[in-house]
């Protein structure tokens, strides 16, 4: 049995031996069957969001797309849906359920808990207490509640995160192009690592710490020689005590309305954000498991329902 997590951006898959993440982005014509090829003859259970990438003019036709790509390689595949059923083929319930998997396998055995998962593009923040309660919840719905905030580790426009910055004492408003995006803020301040930058960069040069100099010192239409390094990881800071003040925010008040009394972090954030809570981070558990939650929940529900 495998467990599958497709999104807009990457697809993850988690064996009984491991886990793997493949830049997958959908609105390219990802290479799905390619990429799963490898793992045909297996059992597949199915999560997905990427039904919303721009590619697709409806959900709906997102969905049938992730489906038929699925069942090229796992003509037998389950899915879970919102509901918190597997379905064998597509259903509306199939849109933006893998956080909803991650929530029910973590919410069994931790029920005083909220799980703040935190990917490249987005991130969650789920109360485990009542599980009943989640079940039919769409994107939209979610992000009503405060349950989904569509920042992230990697993936982030920079102009999503500030408006202005400070530059050499004087409030800068930022160009509101993707110049720079979170990924260049948490590689240059030592985050992640250049091997965990896995999407695209902006420019589409390299994923390194100049690089990523170079790329955030456009955001106020600088050159990184105009500023120096210095001025540019300074910039960094600022877009991250942003990025920080909105999720700590917006999990705050996730665990007060709810009422838990521990905070478990997953996806690539776990490292940086699981301190600023004292929560648990879920990858020293679960090891690389940690940054494919999603996947590796799915697979567990579906070997705890065979059939």
């Amino acid at each position: 049995m495998i467990g599958i997590d497709v999104g807009g951006a990457n697809l993850k898959v988690v064996t009984e031996a491991g886990s793997a993440i493949h830049y997958c982005p959908l609105w390219t014509g990802a290479p799905i069957v390619d990429l799963l090829a490898p793992y045909a003859g297996e059992e597949a259970a199915v999560v997905m969001s990427g039904e919303l990438a721009d590619s697709f003019s409806s959900k709906d036709q997102g969905i049938r797309f992730i489906v038929d790509q699925i069942r090229a390689v796992f003509p037998g595949a389950r899915f879970y849906g919102t509901d918190g059923r597997f379905h064998a083929g597509p259903t509306p319930t199939l849109a933006a359920a893998n956080w909803l998997a991650s929530a029910v396998w973590l919410g069994r055995m931790h029920p005083d808990s909220v799980l703040l998962d935190i990917g490249s593009t987005t991130t969650d923040i789920i109360p485990l207490a009542d599980l009943q309660g989640l079940f039919g919840l769409t994107d939209l719905g979610r992000l009503q509640e405060g349950y989904l905030l569509y920042t992230g580790m990697l993936r982030t426009t920079v102009p999503a995160i500030v408006s202005a910055v400070e530059v050499h004492g004087r409030r800068t408003p930022v160009a509101s192009e993707h110049f720079a995006q979170s990924g260049d803020v948490h590689l240059i301040l030592n985050h992640i690592g250049a091997e965990e930058y896995t999407t695209e960069t902006p420019d589409h040069g390299p994923a390194t710490r100049q690089g990523a100099l170079r790329r955030l010192a456009r955001i106020v239409c600088a050159d990184l020689e105009e500023l120096g390094e210095e001025t540019v990881a300074f910039l960094a800071d600022q877009v991250w005590e942003a990025q920080r003040t909105q999720v700590m925010t917006a999990v705050d008040a996730i665990v007060q309305k709810s009422g838990s009394r521990r905070i478990l972090v997953a996806g690539i954030g776990a490292p940086t954000f699981a301190p600023l809570f004292r929560g648990e981070d879920l990858s020293i558990r679960l090891g690389s498991l940690a940054d494919t939650l999603p996947a590796h929940a799915v697979r567990e529900l579906a070997l705890q329902s065979p059939g």
